[in-house]
């Protein structure tokens, strides 16, 4: 075989996060032609790429620039034969992301990208692990804050459990403590498409709302998950809690990690996530004011003329985001607790140093990709589709720590 001339190509460079992550390689890697890392940068418009290549200034100098559409099979097959690892950033990927999975699967290119939508995902698992597991192609979804710092977190937090106890955390609980970020354009367009697809598909709002929606069939976990519906208060961390937005996709991606591992958390593994606000009648308060302020923008997205109203008037459009002092500002702040059947416990914290859905997003996802084509060889971890969990581990939160602004952390008593 051929060696390809990159290791990886960012597709979707110009997009919002695209942008983000391609300084965030030029910074840690330089380009094609002085760098560490050989990769390029694709995206639909030429006019935009060498705009990119621009801005980003006399360091990216030597970035070669790859131009194909993300609805364009053929284009897409070139694109691939070029590199060995494929980094996506074109969502939602609902609507656009699926021929460039379906390519990568079938022609034995790695592949990684920040999707949440975890309706999309199951349909990819079901339509191209065949494929992926007989061309040896990785497939790793939600590289980004959906699910790097839940998924990575869990197994760090039980990694040190064996150590310490000899067994795992049969339960374990995640509670953003605190978090500063805005949400862009993009990500609202996928949270969109997702009640779009839900309003119109009872079997899908199902299969939202079963916890191993994601794990291989004939997983055999039937305990049952606690979801964070509304405000209650959580005698393990002392305070008021409320749901956390991002734990439908989270918690999903955490039991398929269990199940690829083997069940290495335990066949009776719980696990849920929620949103810290305080003690007393004040965190109160604000857990049932998070509570309903999160259900009514979900109402008003589920129905047509306010999700109009909505689209048209009050959330980012696509293309649209934090700037780059929000982003620079931002930061995140999880707490993890961890039970055995035997009653030791356990804390552990991840932070970031950048907004969460963007600045930390980009780095981790970048990561992700220098990981896959760097560290891990075929030999290593077999075509299929993984999580961050299982084929990262040790090497991507060592990467995250040293790289990429994140810390993990054992908070002792």
């Amino acid at each position: 075989m051929n060696t390809p001339p990159y290791q990886v190509i960012v597709f979707g460079a110009t997009s919002f996060v695209g942008q983000i992550l391609c300084r965030y390689l030029i910074e840690q890697f330089g380009d094609h032609g002085t760098g560490t890392l050989q990769w390029a940068a694709a995206g639909r418009s030429q006019a935009k790429l060498q705009a990119l290549r621009d801005e980003l200034g006399p360091k990216a100098a030597k970035l070669a620039l790859i131009v194909a559409d993300a609805g364009d099979e053929a284009a897409l097959k070139k694109l691939c034969a070029q590199t060995r690892v494929v980094i996506s950033t074109v969502g939602p990927y609902a609507l656009f992301g699926e021929p460039l999975v379906k390519v990568c699967a079938e022609n034995g290119v790695d592949y990684c990208d920040l999707t949440g939508e975890v309706q999309w995902i199951s349909r990819m698992i079901a339509r191209y692990e065949g494929a992926a597991k007989k061309s040896g192609a990785r497939i790793v979804h939600c590289c980004g804050f959906d699910s790097i710092p839940s998924d990575l977190g869990v197994l760090f937090l039980q990694r040190e459990a064996q150590k310490r106890f000899g067994q795992p955390c049969t339960t374990v609980k995640m509670r953003v403590k605190a978090v500063a970020g805005a949400a862009s354009g993009g990500t609202v367009a996928s949270v969109i498409n997702i009640v779009k697809e839900a309003a119109q598909d009872p079997a899908l709002r199902k299969e939202l709302a079963n916890p191993y929606s994601v794990c291989p069939p004939r997983h055999g976990f039937t305990a049952q998950q606690n979801e964070v519906r509304f405000a209650q208060f959580d005698p393990d961390f002392q305070a008021w809690i409320t749901p956390f937005i991002m734990a439908g996709i989270n918690t999903r991606i955490v039991h398929r990690s269990n199940a690829l591992s083997k069940n290495a958390y335990g066949k009776n593994f719980c696990y849920d996530e929620a949103t810290l606000t305080t003690t007393g009648f004040k965190g109160r308060l604000a857990a049932q004011g998070v509570a309903l302020a999160t259900a009514s923008f979900m109402l008003a997205l589920a129905l047509p003329p306010t999700r109009w109203v909505m689209e048209r008037f009050v959330v980012p459009k696509p293309g649209e985001g934090p700037s780059p002092a929000a982003q620079a500002k931002g930061f995140y702040d999880l707490r993890f607790f961890g039970r055995t059947d035997s009653g030791q416990t356990l804390r552990v914290k991840v932070t970031g140093d950048r907004d969460p859905g963007y600045g930390s997003t980009a780095k981790m996802l970048g990561q992700a990709g220098a990981c896959l084509v760097q560290d891990i060889a075929q030999s290593d971890c077999p075509g299929g589709f993984w999580t961050p969990a299982t084929i990262f581990g040790q090497r991507l939160i060592t990467r995250l720590q040293a790289k990429a602004g994140l810390t993990f952390e054992v908070l002792e008593g």
